[in-house]
């Protein structure tokens, strides 16, 4: 079983949509307005934390918890490299939504936002 999914069978998982977001945990996969959003099953899981924890504000060493299954090394980058590889893939699939907020300092959130227009 997937570390940051609940300790369930995955027959046990719903979908869930979240705005213009459809999840589909049992197939790993993160759907927006239809289109697949191409993740890994590791992004799949950091992913998954955020967006079960929505609109909260997730601490650094807690989503390396949920999603790796261990202690975050001290100075380790991992959080971060996956987020940056995960905002790339949903902006790919939707440019016009930010899905991931940064809190400098203390972690991530996950609150669909539609992206103001630059003109």
């Amino acid at each position: 079983m997937l570390a940051a999914l609940p300790p369930n069978s995955p027959d046990d998982l719903e979908e869930r949509r979240i705005g213009n977001v459809e999840i589909r945990p049992t197939e790993l996969q993160v759907l927006i307005d239809g289109r697949r959003a191409g993740l890994t099953v590791r992004e799949f899981e950091l992913f998954y934390v955020l967006a079960e924890r929505l609109d909260r504000v997730v601490q650094r060493a807690e989503i390396y918890q949920l999603v790796w299954g261990g202690r975050m090394p001290r100075r380790d980058r991992s959080v971060d490299v996956l987020i940056r590889k995960v905002r790339r893939k949903l902006e790919l699939v939707a440019p016009e939504w930010a899905y991931i907020h940064t809190h400098f300092g203390i972690g991530y959130r996950f609150t669909p936002e539609r992206v103001a227009q630059q003109t």
